[in-house]
């Protein structure tokens, strides 16, 4: 395995890609490219500074760290957005692509098999699997929804770049397996997350003071906090040897144990609305 690497870390998911059939797929997946590589080239990043893998309805880049992580977020917030409008003006219902992205920086390594690896990467591919991102889009008329890392926000939103205004970005907790993960979502906050207990941070806070506007986790008030599932490694990504990795759903690598003995305490319910087996 090589020693692992900075990388700005670019996912782009299609919304709601499992309902339509083999040809509209296909032709979501060829905008899916084209709005990717446009909105690359605008901020300069050629294919030598790049390297790709395709999911089917998603696609993740590992860019150059030394590349203009400015420019790239510009082009998110505005070419994107823009290209999307003019793709879908024109478009049938069944041929509307709507996207969900999310821009982080980290650490990859690339192991014997080609595959990537690092838990900055497992963090990325879980913000853009996230209900709160899901829910952004859904309730959105725009088509776009996008959210970046803490280190994107501490190293470019924060100071306010043309092009990048600051006061557009709400901090916010999505639910993880391994425990509750921050980030910055550029534009409202959703007004339901589904089953996603998380707290939403005003981005104007400084003391890490919480509120919690929608509270959907079913707690009762001053109950104790239930228990976080360890922190691990993450699962390992390979995109060329026949494994499936799917950003739509979950992410599952590694033993799986039972669980004996344990003890279940506080509220529990029953059911969901939300269709976690619904990639896209």
């Amino acid at each position: 395995m090589t020693d692992p690497v900075s990388r700005t870390i670019l996912l782009l998911d299609i919304e709601k890609f499992s309902e339509r059939d083999d040809v509209e797929q296909a032709y979501l997946r060829r905008m899916l490219y084209d709005i990717t590589d446009r909105a690359l080239e605008t901020a300069d990043i050629d294919e030598t500074r790049r390297l790709r893998a395709d999911r089917g309805d998603s696609v993740m880049e590992l860019i150059d760290a030394n590349t203009s992580l400015t420019a790239l977020l510009r082009a998110l917030l505005t070419h994107v957005p823009a290209q999307l409008r003019t793709v879908n003006r024109m478009a049938s219902s069944s041929a509307q692509i709507r996207l969900r992205a999310v821009l982080a920086t980290g650490y990859v390594a690339i192991d014997e098999h080609e595959g990537w690896v690092g838990s900055d990467l497992n963090r990325a591919c879980r913000l853009l699997d996230g209900e709160t991102l899901r829910a952004a889009l859904r309730e959105r008329t725009d088509d776009f929804a996008l959210c970046v890392s803490p280190s994107v926000y501490t190293g470019i939103v924060r100071h306010n770049h043309p092009g990048i205004p600051a006061e557009d970005f709400r901090a916010i907790k999505v639910t993880s397996k391994n425990g509750p993960l921050e980030a910055w979502l550029h534009g409202p906050v959703p007004t339901t997350e589904g089953n996603e207990p998380g707290q939403v941070r005003d981005h104007t806070e400084n003391q890490g003071q919480a509120h919690s506007p929608t509270d959907t986790s079913g707690a009762r008030p001053g109950a104790a906090p239930a228990p976080q599932a360890p922190s691990g490694t993450g699962p390992v990504f390979h995109f060329n040897n026949g494994a499936t990795v799917h950003f739509g759903g979950g992410l599952v690598a590694g033993d799986q144990h039972g669980v004996s003995g344990g003890q279940v305490t506080g509220d529990v319910i029953m059911g969901s609305t939300t269709d976690h087996g619904e990639h896209g």
